[in-house]
């Protein structure tokens, strides 16, 4: 079974449950009392561009040692180690920028921002602590019933029996106590030199006594009155100071001794008032120690008799110790002392009232001993005496306290009360995580328009995943609010390990839709390679996530910085265009990339961009169509998308053939060889040069139209390729898409108003560059068989011309028939018969 005590956060009980005198206690400490406003970091404070001027390259290590951590630790049950890691990569950190401090590196301004580092990370080191403390023992050792419900300790046994049964069956005097220790571990004085340096063991109160036995020889004349007897309660007795020296020790010790205190090591404490030589002061702090007689339950058993432990007249003590604490006569350090041990909420307010954590641990403090003497009183068989009813009146629950704390008279209690850093650390002692998600998406909401810095994030990210994993996490979308606030705060940072890894611990839309907005702002091909293997490890939905970036890159509208010049790319295009990358990653995405890219050319073609389409279809894998075909057998198992995807790809690449063969005739034309200019000369060797000049220019004209009649060839193919496309025609599905059954998502009906816009564009100037062709290469007849093929009503090309085109083609094979005409043949190129 599991204890308290194995928790390695959990130290030894402070209170009314302390070890003997020579026990050892840890020591450590850390400070818990920072201005509202250094709690939080802002970006100005938390990111530099110079990290030797603020040290950020070290705290922002913090990410990827977060992320070590969880990954070294997968199982369950290891839950708590992960807790107690993640302080430590904290604690290491701060050592490391205080021996910056140190050191004077970064200057004065350099110093400032590493001091409300560290200050930012004490404050998370402290909460990680509260958080194991208290989940340590609400998970391992269980809730137990309520308190009216338990079965009580053992009546008649001894004090200290009574309290160690009541603290292992009543879980809720466990947690008080637990944040006790907490407030005690956390607890940093402002005053850090220690009294037991400014006194040399020498006797107490020796100014006094030596004032007391040569009044007349003083070294230095008393100025004062003091008391004229030398016992521990003279100058309350007579009313009158001691030497002004011994005065200074006194307060010097009081507030010595109530650090020692406020910390959690009483026996500290008796060790100061033994070196100042005040052993009576000593004996009354061993008063509150419970008693307990091993005889009792060991009569005529033990061969000899052991020693009584603790104060049998504890009750007698309580009740002094009561009256001292309530009483004015007393310095505020010495009644706050006797308040801890006797339950006065009172005397530790007066002292205790400028910092929440104080006033915290004053409270608490006073209910654990309230509860505990009201069991010992129920159980032990002995009379008491009686205490105050403000004594018994004291009694309050946490959430009475922590309302107690928001109203505080102080501004800095109730700062730190309604300071994040206080909401959560008070949601953790009340084991309320339903209602501290709840002010976490509060404060993600908040910050969406002044973003919260990118630490306080991934502090409130894995105290979620914390939540998550031991079960405690009752409304699942504020878990995913605040897991991807702190996903989109990583996204800033470009790091795939850290995204992909919290990524995966959103649902399913969530990821894809932050993963995806991570690779929108990733331009470089080895950065987004890098991305799409970091998702492939955490087993992300790749296809999904690559889709959804495509198709938001490809649907943005981003301004233009410069108009581009003709046949350039400009820079949004050309971002849209790499983006179709991401798809080339897998093979299994090749009828995804042959989808976007489609849409893409849609857009391109539309907009005249011929050189955008070109650049797609350079980009695509040269095995994109084998690659599609192979995945489901053959090309008459395509599915319906992949089947109307690849031919609409086949068309565009049919189109590009075409253009691009009508643009190499165009320049081919243009390159007609020139005849050399006829000089009439009388001269030999001039008329030689120029009838030499003559037959080249002849041999140059027979090859440049041999090359233009094949040229126009090939090109009068590659044009009625367009025209003439099979399977329906060009940009025709060859199957009815609205019978898909994702026809809606796919936003199918648009896509296809967008192929008949198209067609209705392009093939009446196919139409037209065909006519000019064949004109220019003297095949008037093919000019008027053009007309036959827009008629035929097995493609009725007609239907996709309007009027006024229709009437400018017709008007174009007119010429064409004259031409015919001229040549004797019919208008149709036919010759004429008798």
């Amino acid at each position: 079974m599991h204890t308290m005590a194995d928790s390695p956060f959990q130290r030894r009980r402070s209170g009314l449950l302390r070890g003997p005198l020579h026990s050892t206690v840890n020591t450590g400490s850390l400070s818990v009392t920072l201005l509202p406003e250094e709690l939080s970091i802002s970006e100005n404070t938390m990111i530099c561009d110079d990290d030797l001027d603020r040290g950020m390259g070290k705290t922002d290590a913090l990410f990827a040692q977060f992320l070590e951590v969880l990954h070294s630790h997968n199982n369950d049950t290891e839950v708590f180690d992960v807790v107690e890691e993640l302080s430590q990569s904290c604690r290491a950190v701060v050592e490391q920028l205080e021996i910056e401090i140190d050191r004077g590196v970064g200057g004065a301004h350099g110093t400032k921002q590493r001091e409300l580092n560290i200050g930012w990370l004490k404050q998370e080191i402290n909460t990680w602590r509260l958080l194991h403390s208290l989940y340590h023992d609400r998970v391992l050792q269980g809730d137990t019933a309520a308190d009216d419900e338990m079965q009580g300790p053992t009546p008649g046994g001894s004090e200290k029996e009574v309290i160690v049964q009541l603290y292992a069956i009543n879980s809720t005097l466990r947690e008080y106590q637990v944040v006790v220790d907490w407030l005690e571990m956390c607890y940093e004085p402002k005053e850090t030199a220690i009294a037991a340096h400014c006194h040399d063991r020498m006797m107490a109160w020796e100014n006094t006594l030596f004032e007391l036995e040569k009044p007349e020889g003083a070294a230095f004349g008393r100025g004062h009155e003091i008391v004229r007897q030398l016992d521990p309660d003279a100058p309350v007795r007579e009313k009158k100071p001691l030497h002004a020296d011994d005065e200074e020790d006194n307060k010097r010790l009081g507030r010595g001794i109530f650090s020692f205190i406020r910390k959690g090591r009483v026996d500290d404490a008796l060790k100061l008032c033994k070196h100042y030589g005040q052993t009576w002061r000593a004996s009354i702090l061993e008063g509150w120690r419970l008693h307990e007689d091993p005889n009792y339950d060991n009569q005529g058993m033990a061969p000899e008799k052991m020693p009584i432990l603790g104060n049998p007249r504890r009750d007698v003590w309580k009740r002094c110790a009561w009256m001292m604490a309530d009483s004015k006569k007393y310095d505020e350090y010495t009644r706050a002392t006797m308040g801890v041990f006797s339950g006065h909420l009172g005397s530790l307010k007066a002292l205790l009232q400028s910092s929440w954590h104080d006033l915290l641990w004053a409270y608490i403090k006073v209910q654990i001993d309230i509860r505990v003497e009201s069991e010992i009183r129920g159980c032990c068989m002995k009379r008491y005496h009686q205490l105050p009813d403000e004594y018994w009146n004291g009694k309050m629950t946490l959430e009475q306290i922590f309302d107690e704390l928001e109203v505080a008279k102080n501004a800095a209690v109730r700062d730190y009360a309604q300071s994040q850093m206080g909401v959560i650390q008070k949601h953790l002692i009340l084991d309320t995580c339903g209602e501290l998600l709840q002010y976490m998406c509060r404060w993600v909401d908040v910050g969406k328009d002044s973003t919260l810095p990118p630490h306080q994030l991934r502090f409130m990210a894995h105290i979620v995943l914390f939540m998550r994993q031991i079960g405690r996490v009752e409304q699942e979308q504020y878990a995913e609010r605040i897991l991807a606030a702190y996903v989109e705060a990583l996204i800033q940072r470009k790091e795939p390990q850290l995204i992909s890894y919290y990524a995966a611990t959103l649902s399913n839309k969530l990821q894809v839709r932050l993963y995806a907005k991570f690779l929108e702002q990733l331009d470089e091909t080895r950065a987004r390679q890098e991305a799409l293997e970091a998702a492939l490890q955490m087993g992300l939905d790749v296809e999904q996530i690559t889709q959804c970036a495509v198709e938001s890159i490809r649907l943005s509208n981003s301004p233009e910085s410069a108009v581009p010049h003709a046949g350039e790319i400009s820079v949004a295009d050309r971002r849209k265009i790499q983006s179709l990358e991401l798809l080339t990653h897998l093979v299994e995405q090749r009828g995804e990339l042959i989808w976007q890219a489609n849409a893409m050319m849609r857009h391109f073609l539309s907009a005249s961009k011929i050189e955008c389409m070109r650049e797609i279809t350079n980009m695509m894998p040269s095995d994109v169509i084998g690659s599609l075909t192979a995945a489901f057998g053959s090309p008459e198992n395509l599915p319906l998308r992949e089947d109307c995807s690849l031919k609409e790809y086949l068309c565009y690449s049919v189109y590009l053939t075409a253009v691009d063969r009508f643009n190499e005739w165009t320049r081919l034309q243009q390159c007609r060889p020139k005849p050399p200019q006829s000089e009439k000369s009388n001269n030999f060797t001039e008329r030689i040069a120029t009838e030499h000049k003559e037959l080249n220019y002849q041999s140059d004209l027979t090859r440049w139209e041999h090359k233009v009649k094949e040229l126009s060839k090939v090109t009068v193919d590659a044009l009625y390729n367009v025209l003439l496309f099979p399977r329906k025609g060009w940009l025709i599905d060859p199957s009815i898409g609205s019978e898909h059954d994702n026809s809606a998502e796919l936003n199918w009906e648009n896509r296809q108003l967008q192929m008949e816009k198209l067609r209705s564009i392009c093939l009446p100037e196919i139409a037209l560059l065909l006519h000019e062709v064949m004109y220019k290469s003297g095949d008037y007849t093919g000019c008027v068989r053009l007309a036959d093929e827009i008629a035929d009503e097995r493609r009725q090309l007609y239907k996709v011309y309007t009027q006024h085109k229709l009437a400018e083609l017709l008007s174009k094979i007119a010429d064409a028939s004259l031409k015919l005409l001229n040549d004797k043949l019919d208008a149709w190129g036919y010759p004429f018969t008798a």
